[in-house]
């Protein structure tokens, strides 16, 4: 039997190169109205170590993605479109999952993340404080812990800082990460970054 052609199909027909801010707006928005088939039960890991929920879209699809969207987002694991293709249609991390869920948006316009030491010059203020709920969610600071946990660090350290009360930063402790050497902190950041839209 043929598949039908669906708005997902003509999207996905688009070469990488002409996908810019309009298609992923037009992909986010057919993808949500969408229904996949999960292709294994259990997440696999992807090329980056990640675990990855594989799904596809085929006329056997009976999964509404707004409801797998937020399964996977309470348990850390990301979502792998279309895995049988040479390569795969659509990843999306953790992070932009549990964006989705608590903000209607997968991206979200805040800086991504870097690796590096905030330095304060004399006289210059800052403001610290807790990361709200709002911004990082119980869930999602309970599967970051089960995450360094797993990695040997027991206890992290966080904290968001801004100094303009405008622009804020989540800042991790060094030293509650175990002081890694410098050549390894843009690892950590990378590896950080997936738990984060």
């Amino acid at each position: 039997m043929a598949s039908s052609n669906t708005p997902l199909d003509d999207l996905f027909k688009v070469d990488l190169e002409f996908r810019d801010a309009d298609w992923e707006d037009s992909f986010f928005k057919s993808f949500l109205r969408s229904s996949v088939k999960v292709v294994f039960s259990d997440p696999k890991p992807g090329p980056d170590g990640w675990p990855y929920l594989f799904v596809e879209t085929t006329e056997e699809a009976d999964e509404p993605v707004s409801k797998i969207v937020g399964w996977l987002a309470e348990r850390g694991i990301g979502l792998a479109l279309n895995v049988q293709k040479p390569m795969p249609d659509f990843v999306f991390t953790y992070g932009m999952l549990w964006n989705y869920r608590e903000r209607g948006e997968f991206l979200s316009t805040a800086p991504k993340i870097e690796s590096g030491e905030i330095r304060l010059g004399d006289g210059e203020q800052v403001f610290i404080g807790e990361p709200s709920e709002t911004f990082l969610p119980k869930y999602v600071r309970a599967i970051l812990k089960q995450f360094f946990f797993d990695q040997g660090v027991h206890a992290v350290k966080a904290m968001m800082m801004s100094k303009d009360q405008k622009h804020f930063d989540l800042c991790f402790s060094l030293e509650s990460l175990g002081s890694p050497p410098e050549k390894e902190r843009a690892g950590i950041a990378e590896a950080i970054a997936w738990f984060l839209p």
